[in-house]
């Protein structure tokens, strides 16, 4: 059995953003040596997230502002607000982020792939995001390739 685990980096350029990785997973597949098993990749985030879905611009757009809806940055007027957004004590930071923090938690950190006769098997339209709640930032994506030469 072969393991092979793949980091790449990724640079998001805004606030909300999502940037497709699939040709980036499928070159960790190439790479890896493995014929037949699986690929998984996850987020080293917990202000971002993976999806998998169709590659569509509009979509995207879709995706990012229904998310927004489910957990705004800032809360609605006249809610209690975000228990997160404060003065983290155990830290010494300045929590300020938690409607990202949602986002990745609705959406998800991770996404996996079967892996047959050395290619990623998925369907024609789908495709793997990188999906950033808190950029600009320099982000880590783990892809772990594991299976049989």
């Amino acid at each position: 059995m072969i393991v092979k685990l793949t980091r790449i980096e990724i640079q998001s350029r805004k606030d909300l953003e999502m940037i497709d990785i699939t040709d980036r997973i499928e070159s960790a597949v190439a790479g890896s040596g493995v014929r037949d098993g699986l690929a998984w990749a996850m987020t080293a985030h917990t202000s971002a997230g993976l999806l998998v879905t169709e590659g569509v611009e509009c979509l995207e757009r879709d995706v990012l502002a229904h998310l927004e809806r489910l957990a705004p940055k800032q809360p609605p007027e006249g809610s209690h607000g975000y228990w997160h957004n404060r003065y983290l004590d155990y830290d010494g930071r300045l929590g300020f982020n938690a409607g990202d923090h949602l986002k990745s938690i609705l959406g998800g950190v991770n996404c996996l792939f079967p892996v047959e006769g050395g290619q990623l098997v998925r369907g024609s339209r789908q495709r793997a995001y990188f999906v950033e709640y808190d950029g600009p930032l320099a982000r880590t994506v783990f892809i772990q390739v594991l299976g049989e030469p």
